[in-house]
């Protein structure tokens, strides 16, 4: 995780000072241009891999959807830690955005479900499934 949030805070320093650095030493327009489009694609193919790799972790949990993996309770240790480190995805990538701005909806969504999962555990909610009680 530390290599992914160095990587993306190099890219985004990067995608702020190249362009400067290479108009004001005479590089064409252009070059420049494209140059920022392969830096996005690189942070738009990041994002995906974390998609990806979270959507699989979802599958060999049990879980029938990736949306279903983020809307349940964790039950169990491993799960907990999963949560947790979901929420502190969405935190560094939001503050990422502090770089970049439209990063910072990215970031919301990780950061949303993740801290609900850690609420939830904390307050101890999810530890028994739906039961229909009668009388209530």
């Amino acid at each position: 995780m530390a290599r992914v949030v160095v990587g993306l805070l190099a890219v985004f320093v990067l995608f702020i000072t190249m362009p400067v650095v290479a108009v004001r030493a005479g590089a064409n327009t252009l070059v420049v241009v494209g140059l920022l489009a392969v830096l996005v694609l690189g942070v738009l193919l990041a994002v995906v891999t974390l998609v990806l790799r979270e959507s699989r972790k979802a599958r060999r949990a049990g879980y029938a959807s990736f949306w279903a993996y983020l809307a349940a309770t964790p039950k169990t240790d491993a799960e907990k830690r999963a949560a947790a480190d979901l929420a502190l995805k969405g935190v560094v990538v939001c503050f990422l955005g502090l770089l970049f701005p439209p990063l910072i909806l990215v970031g919301l969504v990780p950061l949303y479900f993740g801290a609900r999962k850690v609420i939830h555990v904390s307050m101890g909610l999810g530890l028994v499934d739906d039961i229909d009680l009668p009388g209530a």
